[in-house]
């Protein structure tokens, strides 16, 4: 597991996994399962979009402007009220026209609607934002720094599961159709040892 996914994976405890599940009213298991696979895909979004220098200017400048990590303080107290950090726009910005596509996937593959499966992210994206910005404060990335770290995080991801990153992958790819989403569920555990 990268650095950035599990630093947020340790503040989502079972009891923000609770939290998750009832605000959508889906079972715990279908929370976690999403939780599981959701953080890993915006990394992976934010990677490949951080890839060309004008995305990881755009990128560099949002976390100085509006994620310093302190979400990561009190992620209970955040979950209570998730609307306050405007996750459908940083989702906006990451997948652009491929929201929909995404969230139907992450819905296929945890067994909720599409509408709690976007719900999930809204609420993941402002918290790998703040994991990004307590990185870049504490590393003191320039806009090049933060491409490397999405970069070598999206590498050692890679290394550490390469089924699951596969079909991350092709879940941002929108030149594929294919529903390989079945298998991501039983294989996003690998992700997660």
């Amino acid at each position: 597991m990268n650095a950035i996914t599990e630093m947020i994976t340790q503040q989502l405890g079972a009891t923000a996994v609770r939290k998750i599940a009832q605000r959508f009213g889906i079972s715990e298991t279908a929370a976690a399962t999403a939780v599981q696979i959701g953080v890993p895909l915006i990394v992976a979004a934010l990677a490949r979009n951080a890839s060309e220098p004008q995305g990881a200017e755009r990128l560099h400048e949002a976390i100085n402007n509006d994620h310093d990590g302190s979400i990561l303080d009190n992620v209970v107290s955040y979950l209570g009220n998730p609307q306050s950090a405007n996750g459908a726009g940083i989702l906006g910005h990451v997948f652009g026209n491929q929201q929909p596509a995404i969230e139907s996937n992450l819905a296929q593959a945890t067994g909720m609607d599409q509408t709690s499966a976007g719900g999930v992210l809204e609420t993941l994206a402002p918290l790998v934002m703040g994991s990004l910005g307590k990185a870049q404060q504490e590393s003191e990335l320039d806009p090049s720094g933060l491409s490397s770290l999405l970069e070598s995080q999206q590498q050692e991801a890679q290394a550490n599961a390469p089924d699951v990153m596969s079909m991350l992958g092709s879940m941002l790819d929108q030149n594929k159709d294919g529903s390989s989403i079945d298998d991501l569920q039983r294989l996003a555990a690998k992700f997660f040892k």
